[in-house]
């Protein structure tokens, strides 16, 4: 399956764009990551709300899209990104965050004029949050890293659809208001096959028995696990055609990946802008501690491997961007990106000592962060696994 070539809107309206991010990400939001406003889960609706409204004077409200609907290409949506990920706070201040930027992707490419209307419009006006319902529990056997496990199931009724299992892992669930909900067709005519459904929350058939205590703390409303009990959805809410719910997750699944990989290269880069800071005023053994060599090798490695993910992610939205479906790209970048912003964000903790495992500094939490992402949107054995199958493939075609 192949997708469509971006255009996008030119290097000079880029760097635009990117450099008022950057400014007000810089100025205005930083100084927030340590406003109390923030619990165990993530920031509160009304910290979010007020960054929102900061960015909405500021121009830079849902940045990647523009006032006519236009997106910008994959490439230029990386700068953009990257320059939000700065700060943990920036891609939920500027609405560039997850799962929003991948549900506002996802229903651009397949949602009808009236749901664009109903559903996408206020997500990118900033007017509030979305969650996206497609993992369930481990002991039920349900999906994960592999969608086909799917247990939630979905059967017609009159011209309705009634919707039924449990969801693990809904990053935002409470407190969204716009939900993407994928379950599994008990039809005939599209039995097995995944459907795809939009529903406004909150909705008393969906209840969240818990929110899950995580290592990571950034996203508002936490990752929640929710029973849905015979939700009824009418028929024109189906996002696309039923049965046809995987095919649909493949378009949004390599360009979430990507940015994901966009946001958390912002969280390295700030990282090691803190980590340099750091030991070139410090001093321990007569000297700085960045004239040390064991210090200065690990900044320096630091370097190397942001680099290595700059041109991955930019190698994999180049790739999107001609119109492939990016499947193996994305796996690759995300591997990559993931394994090396971690290397990154280890190193800024050892090289600042005591003072990197405390909170005094935003480089605890980015360590917290970025080692999720080494799991979220599917871990790196996943990944690794989905790659050999393609080298076995290959193998067995060029040698048929």
């Amino acid at each position: 399956m192949s997708g469509e070539a971006y255009p996008g809107v030119g290097a000079e309206k880029t760097a635009e764009i990117v450099a008022k991010v950057e400014a007000f990400v810089r100025h205005v939001v930083i100084p927030y990551e340590v406003d109390p406003r923030q619990d165990d889960h993530g920031p509160t609706d009304a910290l979010i709300v007020e960054l929102k409204e900061k960015a909405r004077e500021a121009g830079v409200l849902t940045p990647h899209i523009l006032p006519d609907g236009q997106h910008l290409s994959q490439r230029e949506t990386a700068a953009v990104l990257k320059a939000s990920g700065l700060s943990i706070l920036g891609p939920q201040a500027v609405n560039t965050a997850a799962p929003d930027e991948g549900n506002m992707f996802l229903l651009g490419k397949v949602g009808s004029p009236e749901l664009k209307e109903r559903f996408l419009k206020p997500l990118v006006e900033g007017k509030g949050r979305s969650a996206f319902f497609m993992t369930e529990p481990a002991d039920d056997e349900g999906a994960g890293s592999d969608p086909s496990m799917m247990k939630t199931t979905c059967r017609r009724d009159g011209n309705h659809w009634i919707i039924s299992g449990r969801k693990k892992f809904i990053t935002g669930a409470d407190g969204a208001i716009v939900g993407i909900i994928m379950a599994k067709s008990i039809e005939p005519d599209s039995e097995g096959g995944a459907c795809m459904f939009m529903v406004d929350l909150p909705d008393p058939a969906i209840r969240t028995t818990r929110v899950l205590g995580t290592m990571d703390d950034s996203m508002p409303g936490g990752h929640a696990e929710v029973e849905i009990d015979d939700l009824r959805v009418p028929a024109d809410q189906m996002l696309g055609e039923a049965g046809e719910g995987f095919k649909y997750a493949q378009i949004r699944l390599s360009p979430a990946r990507l940015s994901h990989c966009m946001r958390w290269y912002g969280a390295g880069v700030r990282a090691q802008e803190i980590a340099t800071d750091y030991v070139n005023r410090r001093k321990a053994f007569g000297k700085l501690l960045i004239d040390h060599e064991g210090v200065g090798f690990m900044l320096a490695e630091n370097l190397i491997d942001l680099k290595q993910a700059e041109l991955m992610i930019d190698w994999c939205a180049d790739a999107l961007d001609s119109g492939s479906i990016g499947t193996v790209e994305s796996s690759m970048a995300k591997v990559a990106v993931s394994e090396a912003l971690s290397r990154v964000a280890d190193r800024c903790v050892q090289v600042m000592g005591g003072t990197g495992v405390t909170r005094d500094t935003m480089v605890e939490k980015f360590y917290r962060e970025i080692r999720c992402f080494r799991i979220y949107d599917g871990p790196t054995e996943v990944h690794k696994w989905s790659l050999a199958k393609k080298i076995k493939r290959d193998w067995k075609h060029a040698n048929a």
